[in-house]
């Protein structure tokens, strides 16, 4: 009974499993941490290109387009 119980206390093969835990923790917690600091500047940096994206004509066919930006119709 002792030398089982010797075995088991000196059995590692669990020890990776808690090293591989504690990584990916660590590897989220930084990722999450990471998405707090920059997520209001890719907002701002959406919105801005969504206002431009907005402003601009997407013209779908080649019809004339008059000197000073109007259509002729």
């Amino acid at each position: 009974m002792r030398a089982q119980l010797l075995d088991f206390w000196n059995d590692e093969s669990g020890a990776a499993t808690v090293d591989w835990v504690v990584m990916t923790a660590a590897s989220v917690g930084l990722g999450v941490a990471v998405m707090g600091e920059i997520s209001d500047g890719i907002e701002n940096l959406a919105q801005d290109i969504d206002t431009v994206l907005r402003q601009d004509i997407i013209r779908t066919s080649f019809d004339a387009v008059e000197p000073n930006g109007d259509d002729p119709d």
